[in-house]
Protein backbone atom coordinates (compact mmCIF):
# COMPACT_ATOMS: atom_id res chain seq x y z
CA UNK A 1 0.00 0.00 0.00
CA UNK A 2 1.25 3.78 -0.92
CA UNK A 3 1.54 6.44 1.22
CA UNK A 4 -1.79 7.83 -0.56
CA UNK A 5 -2.86 4.84 -0.34
CA UNK A 6 -2.94 4.62 3.31
CA UNK A 7 -3.92 8.43 3.85
CA UNK A 8 -6.86 7.73 1.95
CA UNK A 9 -7.99 4.36 3.80
CA UNK A 10 -7.86 6.54 7.05
CA UNK A 11 -9.61 9.60 5.49
CA UNK A 12 -12.70 6.82 4.41
CA UNK A 13 -12.74 5.06 7.83
CA UNK A 14 -13.08 8.62 9.23
CA UNK A 15 -16.22 9.18 6.58
CA UNK A 16 -17.82 5.52 6.86
CA UNK A 17 -18.33 6.59 10.59
CA UNK A 18 -19.09 10.07 10.26
CA UNK A 19 -21.93 9.10 7.69
CA UNK A 20 -22.85 6.17 8.05
CA UNK A 21 -21.92 2.42 6.36
CA UNK A 22 -24.85 2.93 3.83
CA UNK A 23 -23.97 6.35 2.30
CA UNK A 24 -19.93 5.52 2.57
CA UNK A 25 -20.55 1.95 0.14
CA UNK A 26 -22.89 4.25 -2.18
CA UNK A 27 -20.74 7.28 -2.43
CA UNK A 28 -17.33 7.03 -1.14
CA UNK A 29 -16.45 3.62 -1.64
CA UNK A 30 -16.49 4.31 -6.01
CA UNK A 31 -13.70 6.83 -5.24
CA UNK A 32 -10.10 6.98 -6.53
CA UNK A 33 -7.16 8.81 -4.64
CA UNK A 34 -3.84 10.39 -5.73
CA UNK A 35 -1.75 12.34 -4.30
CA UNK A 36 -0.41 15.12 -6.56
CA UNK A 37 1.65 18.25 -5.86
CA UNK A 38 0.48 18.90 -2.42
CA UNK A 39 -3.55 17.93 -3.49
CA UNK A 40 -5.09 14.91 -2.79
CA UNK A 41 -7.32 14.24 -5.89
CA UNK A 42 -10.43 12.92 -5.66
CA UNK A 43 -11.47 10.62 -8.85
CA UNK A 44 -15.21 9.81 -9.25
CA UNK A 45 -16.71 7.81 -12.44
CA UNK A 46 -18.97 9.88 -13.90
CA UNK A 47 -20.21 13.79 -13.96
CA UNK A 48 -23.14 13.35 -12.70
CA UNK A 49 -21.39 11.00 -9.58
CA UNK A 50 -19.67 13.53 -8.97
CA UNK A 51 -21.94 16.76 -9.03
CA UNK A 52 -24.15 14.15 -6.02
CA UNK A 53 -20.96 13.65 -4.17
CA UNK A 54 -20.00 16.97 -3.67
CA UNK A 55 -24.18 18.30 -3.15
CA UNK A 56 -24.31 16.08 -0.19
CA UNK A 57 -20.73 14.94 1.40
CA UNK A 58 -18.16 17.41 0.64
CA UNK A 59 -17.98 19.09 3.72
CA UNK A 60 -17.92 15.91 5.64
CA UNK A 61 -14.87 14.66 3.47
CA UNK A 62 -12.97 18.09 4.08
CA UNK A 63 -13.64 17.41 7.83
CA UNK A 64 -12.27 13.63 7.70
CA UNK A 65 -9.31 14.76 5.47
CA UNK A 66 -8.54 17.53 8.17
CA UNK A 67 -8.52 15.35 10.83
CA UNK A 68 -6.40 12.65 9.11
CA UNK A 69 -3.51 15.26 7.42
CA UNK A 70 -3.88 18.05 9.55
CA UNK A 71 -5.55 20.35 6.67
CA UNK A 72 -2.26 20.18 5.11
CA UNK A 73 -3.06 18.55 2.05
CA UNK A 74 -5.50 20.28 0.00
CA UNK A 75 -8.25 18.77 -2.13
CA UNK A 76 -9.46 18.51 -5.33
CA UNK A 77 -12.30 16.61 -7.49
CA UNK A 78 -11.93 15.13 -11.27
CA UNK A 79 -14.14 12.85 -12.76
CA UNK A 80 -12.31 9.45 -14.21
CA UNK A 81 -14.61 7.29 -16.70
CA UNK A 82 -11.82 4.85 -16.41
CA UNK A 83 -13.10 3.88 -12.54
CA UNK A 84 -16.69 2.19 -13.91
CA UNK A 85 -14.36 -0.16 -15.82
CA UNK A 86 -11.93 -1.18 -13.23
CA UNK A 87 -14.41 -1.71 -10.50
CA UNK A 88 -15.76 -4.06 -12.89
CA UNK A 89 -12.73 -5.90 -13.41
CA UNK A 90 -12.85 -6.32 -9.37
CA UNK A 91 -16.23 -7.45 -9.49
CA UNK A 92 -14.58 -10.20 -12.08
CA UNK A 93 -11.80 -11.15 -9.72
CA UNK A 94 -13.61 -11.44 -6.43
CA UNK A 95 -16.37 -14.07 -8.68
CA UNK A 96 -13.60 -16.22 -8.42
CA UNK A 97 -13.35 -17.09 -5.16
CA UNK A 98 -15.16 -19.89 -4.22
CA UNK A 99 -17.52 -18.22 -1.25
CA UNK A 100 -19.91 -15.48 -2.42
CA UNK A 101 -20.30 -12.09 -0.23
CA UNK A 102 -23.23 -9.71 0.01
CA UNK A 103 -21.52 -6.57 1.08
CA UNK A 104 -17.85 -5.13 1.06
CA UNK A 105 -15.15 -7.14 2.40
CA UNK A 106 -11.68 -4.97 2.64
CA UNK A 107 -8.69 -7.22 1.41
CA UNK A 108 -6.80 -5.49 3.59
CA UNK A 109 -8.19 -6.48 6.97
CA UNK A 110 -7.14 -9.85 6.96
CA UNK A 111 -6.26 -12.74 9.84
CA UNK A 112 -2.25 -12.03 8.25
CA UNK A 113 -2.21 -7.99 9.13
CA UNK A 114 -4.24 -8.39 12.83
CA UNK A 115 -1.64 -8.10 15.03
CA UNK A 116 -2.46 -10.56 18.26
CA UNK A 117 -1.89 -9.29 21.74
CA UNK A 118 -2.83 -10.38 25.45
CA UNK A 119 -6.11 -8.15 24.86
CA UNK A 120 -7.39 -9.45 21.92
CA UNK A 121 -5.93 -13.09 21.73
CA UNK A 122 -8.98 -14.78 22.59
CA UNK A 123 -11.40 -12.49 20.48
CA UNK A 124 -8.39 -13.50 17.53
CA UNK A 125 -8.58 -17.59 18.11
CA UNK A 126 -12.41 -17.62 18.00
CA UNK A 127 -12.54 -15.95 15.14
CA UNK A 128 -10.10 -18.05 13.51
CA UNK A 129 -11.96 -21.36 14.80
CA UNK A 130 -15.22 -19.60 13.35
CA UNK A 131 -14.34 -19.04 9.67
CA UNK A 132 -12.23 -22.56 10.01
CA UNK A 133 -15.52 -24.01 10.89
CA UNK A 134 -18.37 -22.05 10.08
CA UNK A 135 -21.36 -23.11 12.25
CA UNK A 136 -20.22 -25.80 14.30
CA UNK A 137 -17.12 -23.94 16.18
CA UNK A 138 -19.34 -20.76 18.18
CA UNK A 139 -22.70 -20.30 16.98
CA UNK A 140 -23.42 -17.64 17.24
CA UNK A 141 -19.96 -15.67 18.11
CA UNK A 142 -21.36 -12.06 20.03
CA UNK A 143 -17.61 -10.41 20.31
CA UNK A 144 -17.71 -6.59 21.99
CA UNK A 145 -15.36 -4.05 23.39
CA UNK A 146 -14.88 -0.62 22.98
CA UNK A 147 -14.28 1.77 19.57
CA UNK A 148 -10.94 1.38 17.82
CA UNK A 149 -9.80 -1.68 18.87
CA UNK A 150 -10.05 -4.19 16.34
CA UNK A 151 -13.88 -5.94 15.90
CA UNK A 152 -14.17 -4.40 12.81
CA UNK A 153 -11.07 -5.98 11.33
CA UNK A 154 -11.84 -9.69 12.74
CA UNK A 155 -15.34 -9.55 11.49
CA UNK A 156 -13.54 -8.26 8.05
CA UNK A 157 -11.33 -11.03 8.11
CA UNK A 158 -13.55 -13.85 9.27
CA UNK A 159 -16.03 -13.05 6.28
CA UNK A 160 -12.76 -12.59 4.18
CA UNK A 161 -11.50 -16.25 4.97
CA UNK A 162 -14.71 -18.13 4.63
CA UNK A 163 -15.49 -17.03 0.83
CA UNK A 164 -11.55 -17.22 0.04
CA UNK A 165 -11.40 -20.71 1.44
CA UNK A 166 -15.12 -22.15 1.37
CA UNK A 167 -18.63 -22.20 -1.23
CA UNK A 168 -20.66 -20.58 0.93
CA UNK A 169 -23.10 -17.35 0.58
CA UNK A 170 -21.46 -14.56 3.38
CA UNK A 171 -23.96 -11.61 4.31
CA UNK A 172 -21.93 -8.77 6.04
CA UNK A 173 -23.77 -5.76 7.04
CA UNK A 174 -23.68 -3.12 10.16
CA UNK A 175 -26.77 -3.37 12.15
CA UNK A 176 -27.00 -0.07 10.61
CA UNK A 177 -27.62 -1.07 6.99
CA UNK A 178 -29.89 -3.75 8.30
CA UNK A 179 -32.12 -1.79 9.68
CA UNK A 180 -32.07 0.98 6.42
CA UNK A 181 -32.74 -2.25 4.20
CA UNK A 182 -35.76 -3.29 6.74
CA UNK A 183 -37.03 0.26 6.54
CA UNK A 184 -36.91 0.42 2.88
CA UNK A 185 -38.51 -2.97 2.37
CA UNK A 186 -41.37 -1.93 4.78
CA UNK A 187 -42.03 0.96 2.43
CA UNK A 188 -42.00 -1.05 -0.78
CA UNK A 189 -44.01 -3.71 0.86
CA UNK A 190 -40.60 -6.19 0.03
CA UNK A 191 -40.16 -7.61 3.19
CA UNK A 192 -40.77 -11.08 2.75
CA UNK A 193 -38.27 -10.71 -0.22
CA UNK A 194 -35.91 -9.19 2.70
CA UNK A 195 -36.34 -11.70 4.95
CA UNK A 196 -35.21 -14.74 1.93
CA UNK A 197 -32.47 -12.88 1.54
CA UNK A 198 -31.32 -13.10 5.28
CA UNK A 199 -32.31 -16.71 6.01
CA UNK A 200 -30.51 -18.28 2.87
CA UNK A 201 -27.70 -17.62 3.71
CA UNK A 202 -24.62 -19.46 5.41
CA UNK A 203 -22.79 -17.05 7.38
CA UNK A 204 -24.20 -13.79 8.72
CA UNK A 205 -21.77 -11.47 10.16
CA UNK A 206 -23.43 -7.87 11.90
CA UNK A 207 -21.02 -5.25 12.96
CA UNK A 208 -22.64 -2.31 15.27
CA UNK A 209 -25.50 -4.72 16.42
CA UNK A 210 -26.10 -2.36 19.28
CA UNK A 211 -27.73 -0.11 16.48
CA UNK A 212 -31.16 -2.28 17.15
CA UNK A 213 -31.16 -1.25 20.12
CA UNK A 214 -34.48 0.52 20.85
CA UNK A 215 -35.96 -0.13 17.55
CA UNK A 216 -38.71 -2.77 18.14
CA UNK A 217 -39.77 -3.53 14.50
CA UNK A 218 -35.77 -4.96 13.89
CA UNK A 219 -35.40 -6.57 16.61
CA UNK A 220 -38.67 -8.51 16.23
CA UNK A 221 -37.16 -9.29 12.00
CA UNK A 222 -33.50 -10.50 13.35
CA UNK A 223 -35.06 -12.07 16.44
CA UNK A 224 -36.87 -14.48 13.72
CA UNK A 225 -33.98 -14.21 11.30
CA UNK A 226 -31.39 -15.20 14.39
CA UNK A 227 -33.70 -18.34 15.04
CA UNK A 228 -33.90 -19.60 11.66
CA UNK A 229 -30.10 -19.38 10.95
CA UNK A 230 -29.28 -20.90 14.01
CA UNK A 231 -31.67 -23.89 13.78
CA UNK A 232 -30.54 -24.84 10.20
CA UNK A 233 -26.78 -24.75 11.42
CA UNK A 234 -26.03 -21.51 9.79
CA UNK A 235 -22.65 -19.68 11.40
CA UNK A 236 -23.91 -16.18 13.05
CA UNK A 237 -21.32 -13.40 14.04
CA UNK A 238 -22.17 -10.21 15.86
CA UNK A 239 -19.99 -7.13 17.35
CA UNK A 240 -20.61 -4.36 19.46
CA UNK A 241 -19.64 -1.78 21.66
CA UNK A 242 -20.90 -3.67 24.94
CA UNK A 243 -21.80 -7.08 26.09
CA UNK A 244 -25.33 -8.46 25.60
CA UNK A 245 -25.98 -7.50 29.60
CA UNK A 246 -25.60 -4.12 29.03
CA UNK A 247 -28.13 -3.81 26.82
CA UNK A 248 -31.22 -1.73 28.05
CA UNK A 249 -33.81 -1.16 25.27
CA UNK A 250 -33.77 -4.61 23.95
CA UNK A 251 -36.06 -7.47 23.92
CA UNK A 252 -34.88 -9.96 26.51
CA UNK A 253 -35.38 -13.09 24.16
CA UNK A 254 -32.63 -11.14 21.74
CA UNK A 255 -30.75 -11.03 24.73
CA UNK A 256 -30.72 -14.32 25.68
CA UNK A 257 -29.76 -15.17 21.71
CA UNK A 258 -26.80 -13.16 22.08
CA UNK A 259 -25.44 -14.96 25.36
CA UNK A 260 -26.37 -18.47 23.76
CA UNK A 261 -22.99 -18.77 22.05
CA UNK A 262 -19.26 -17.85 22.79
CA UNK A 263 -19.37 -14.20 24.34
CA UNK A 264 -15.71 -12.51 24.08
CA UNK A 265 -14.11 -9.16 25.12
CA UNK A 266 -11.88 -7.24 23.29
CA UNK A 267 -9.09 -4.96 25.63
CA UNK A 268 -7.28 -1.96 24.97
CA UNK A 269 -3.87 -3.09 23.77
CA UNK A 270 -0.87 -3.62 26.13
CA UNK A 271 2.55 -1.10 25.16
CA UNK A 272 3.94 -4.09 23.80
CA UNK A 273 1.13 -4.84 21.24
CA UNK A 274 0.80 -0.92 20.40
CA UNK A 275 4.44 -0.83 19.25
CA UNK A 276 4.02 -4.10 17.39
CA UNK A 277 0.71 -2.48 15.79
CA UNK A 278 2.29 0.70 14.78
CA UNK A 279 5.08 -1.08 13.03
CA UNK A 280 2.82 -3.29 11.09
CA UNK A 281 0.76 -0.47 10.05
CA UNK A 282 3.97 1.20 8.74
CA UNK A 283 4.78 -1.83 6.93
CA UNK A 284 1.70 -2.26 5.20
CA UNK A 285 1.64 1.89 4.57
CA UNK A 286 5.72 1.13 3.27
CA UNK A 287 6.50 4.09 5.71
CA UNK A 288 9.58 3.98 7.78
CA UNK A 289 9.06 4.85 11.13
CA UNK A 290 11.74 4.91 13.86
CA UNK A 291 11.53 3.17 16.80
CA UNK A 292 11.47 6.31 18.82
CA UNK A 293 8.86 7.67 16.73
CA UNK A 294 6.75 4.45 17.24
CA UNK A 295 7.49 4.49 21.21
CA UNK A 296 6.29 7.94 21.53
CA UNK A 297 2.71 7.26 19.71
CA UNK A 298 2.23 4.26 21.81
CA UNK A 299 3.22 5.57 24.97
CA UNK A 300 0.60 8.59 24.71
CA UNK A 301 -1.86 6.96 22.91
CA UNK A 302 -2.99 3.96 24.87
CA UNK A 303 -6.54 3.19 24.69
CA UNK A 304 -7.80 3.53 20.73
CA UNK A 305 -5.67 1.48 17.73
CA UNK A 306 -7.68 3.79 15.35
CA UNK A 307 -6.19 6.85 17.07
CA UNK A 308 -2.79 5.44 16.78
CA UNK A 309 -3.63 4.71 13.56
CA UNK A 310 -4.93 8.48 12.94
CA UNK A 311 -1.21 10.04 14.21
CA UNK A 312 0.68 7.37 11.65
CA UNK A 313 -1.30 8.50 8.75
CA UNK A 314 -0.90 11.91 10.10
CA UNK A 315 3.16 11.35 9.90
CA UNK A 316 2.60 9.45 6.92
CA UNK A 317 0.60 12.62 5.12
CA UNK A 318 3.43 15.02 6.63
CA UNK A 319 6.36 12.92 4.87
CA UNK A 320 4.40 12.70 1.46
CA UNK A 321 4.25 16.55 1.32
CA UNK A 322 7.41 17.86 2.67
CA UNK A 323 9.71 14.88 1.63
CA UNK A 324 11.10 15.12 4.59
CA UNK A 325 11.76 11.87 6.74
CA UNK A 326 10.02 11.11 10.26
CA UNK A 327 12.06 11.96 13.18
CA UNK A 328 10.88 12.48 16.94
CA UNK A 329 11.10 16.18 16.58
CA UNK A 330 9.30 16.41 13.63
CA UNK A 331 6.65 13.56 15.63
CA UNK A 332 6.50 16.28 18.65
CA UNK A 333 5.50 18.90 16.05
CA UNK A 334 2.56 17.30 13.86
CA UNK A 335 1.47 15.19 16.73
CA UNK A 336 1.25 17.88 19.47
CA UNK A 337 -2.49 18.01 19.39
CA UNK A 338 -2.44 13.77 19.47
CA UNK A 339 -0.31 13.16 22.11
CA UNK A 340 -1.42 13.12 25.53
CA UNK A 341 1.09 14.60 28.05
CA UNK A 342 0.99 13.39 31.34
CA UNK A 343 -0.28 15.82 34.00
CA UNK A 344 1.48 15.69 36.75
CA UNK A 345 5.25 15.05 36.64
CA UNK A 346 7.12 11.62 37.25
CA UNK A 347 8.19 11.10 40.66
CA UNK A 348 11.12 9.48 41.97
CA UNK A 349 8.74 7.10 43.84
CA UNK A 350 7.06 5.88 40.43
CA UNK A 351 10.67 5.24 38.97
CA UNK A 352 11.48 2.99 42.04
CA UNK A 353 8.37 1.38 41.68
CA UNK A 354 8.70 0.56 37.90
CA UNK A 355 12.29 -0.28 38.43
CA UNK A 356 11.88 -2.61 40.83
CA UNK A 357 8.89 -4.06 39.63
CA UNK A 358 10.89 -4.34 36.19
CA UNK A 359 13.77 -6.25 37.66
CA UNK A 360 11.80 -8.16 40.45
CA UNK A 361 13.38 -6.51 43.92
CA UNK A 362 11.73 -4.73 46.20
CA UNK A 363 11.00 -0.84 46.64
CA UNK A 364 12.65 -0.30 50.04
CA UNK A 365 16.21 -2.14 48.58
CA UNK A 366 16.12 0.80 46.74
CA UNK A 367 16.69 2.93 49.25
CA UNK A 368 18.61 0.54 51.69
CA UNK A 369 22.32 -0.56 51.92
CA UNK A 370 22.68 -3.32 50.15
CA UNK A 371 25.04 -3.59 47.66
CA UNK A 372 24.27 -7.28 46.06
CA UNK A 373 24.48 -6.44 41.93
CA UNK A 374 20.88 -8.23 41.71
CA UNK A 375 20.15 -4.95 44.37
CA UNK A 376 22.58 -2.46 43.26
CA UNK A 377 22.09 -2.69 39.49
CA UNK A 378 18.33 -2.08 39.53
CA UNK A 379 19.20 0.99 41.98
CA UNK A 380 21.91 2.60 39.40
CA UNK A 381 19.02 1.97 36.58
CA UNK A 382 16.75 4.14 38.78
CA UNK A 383 18.92 6.78 39.28
CA UNK A 384 19.64 7.09 35.99
CA UNK A 385 16.15 7.38 35.02
CA UNK A 386 15.38 9.78 38.03
CA UNK A 387 18.65 11.84 36.31
CA UNK A 388 16.43 11.83 32.74
CA UNK A 389 12.80 12.29 34.05
CA UNK A 390 12.98 14.13 36.49
CA UNK A 391 14.04 17.77 37.30
CA UNK A 392 15.99 17.01 40.65
CA UNK A 393 19.22 17.80 41.00
CA UNK A 394 22.12 14.68 42.11
CA UNK A 395 21.75 15.76 45.70
CA UNK A 396 18.23 15.46 45.76
CA UNK A 397 18.48 11.78 43.97
CA UNK A 398 21.04 11.09 46.34
CA UNK A 399 18.24 11.52 48.68
CA UNK A 400 15.43 9.79 47.75
CA UNK A 401 17.99 6.72 47.39
CA UNK A 402 18.43 6.33 51.11
CA UNK A 403 20.42 9.65 51.17
CA UNK A 404 23.10 8.92 48.87
CA UNK A 405 26.27 10.89 47.85
CA UNK A 406 25.95 13.07 44.85
CA UNK A 407 28.98 11.30 43.41
CA UNK A 408 27.51 8.00 43.80
CA UNK A 409 24.32 9.34 41.64
CA UNK A 410 26.67 10.79 38.94
CA UNK A 411 28.78 7.37 39.20
CA UNK A 412 25.86 5.16 38.41
CA UNK A 413 24.44 7.69 35.85
CA UNK A 414 27.31 7.75 33.76
CA UNK A 415 27.85 3.89 34.26
CA UNK A 416 24.55 3.49 32.75
CA UNK A 417 24.57 5.43 30.10
CA UNK A 418 28.07 3.95 28.83
CA UNK A 419 26.53 0.71 29.08
CA UNK A 420 23.28 1.69 27.48
CA UNK A 421 25.39 2.73 24.15
CA UNK A 422 26.79 -0.65 24.28
CA UNK A 423 24.05 -3.10 24.93
CA UNK A 424 21.33 -2.89 22.64
CA UNK A 425 19.38 -5.10 25.07
CA UNK A 426 19.70 -2.79 27.97
CA UNK A 427 18.81 0.05 25.59
CA UNK A 428 15.55 -1.41 25.04
CA UNK A 429 14.66 -2.59 28.79
CA UNK A 430 15.26 1.33 29.22
CA UNK A 431 13.21 2.72 26.37
CA UNK A 432 10.26 0.35 27.60
CA UNK A 433 11.05 1.58 31.02
CA UNK A 434 10.88 5.21 30.11
CA UNK A 435 7.81 4.84 27.95
CA UNK A 436 5.93 2.96 30.85
CA UNK A 437 6.75 5.80 32.96
CA UNK A 438 5.68 8.94 30.50
CA UNK A 439 2.32 7.18 30.23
Amino acid sequence: MTATEWIWAQTSAALREAIGASAFDAWIRPLAAKVERGRLVLAAPSGFFLQELRARFEPAIREALARVADEELQLEFRVDPKLAEKAQKEEEAAQSWPGRVDGHIDPRLSFENFVVGEGNRFCHAACEAVSKNPGTAYNPLYIYGGVGLGKTHLLNAVALRIVQTKPLRVVYRTGEAFTNELIEAIRGQSVESFRERYRQVDVLIVDDIQFIEGKERTQEEFFHTFNELRTAGKQIVLASDRSPTEFRAIAERLRSRFNSGLVADIQPPDYETRLAILHCKARIAEVELPQEVAELIASRITSNVREMEGALTRLTAHATLTGEPITLEIARRVLRDMLKEREKPITTEEIQKAVADFYGVHVREMRSGKRARAVAFPRQIAMYLAKRLTTLSLPEIGQEFGGRHHTTVLHAVQKVEAMRQEDPELDEDLRRLEARLRR
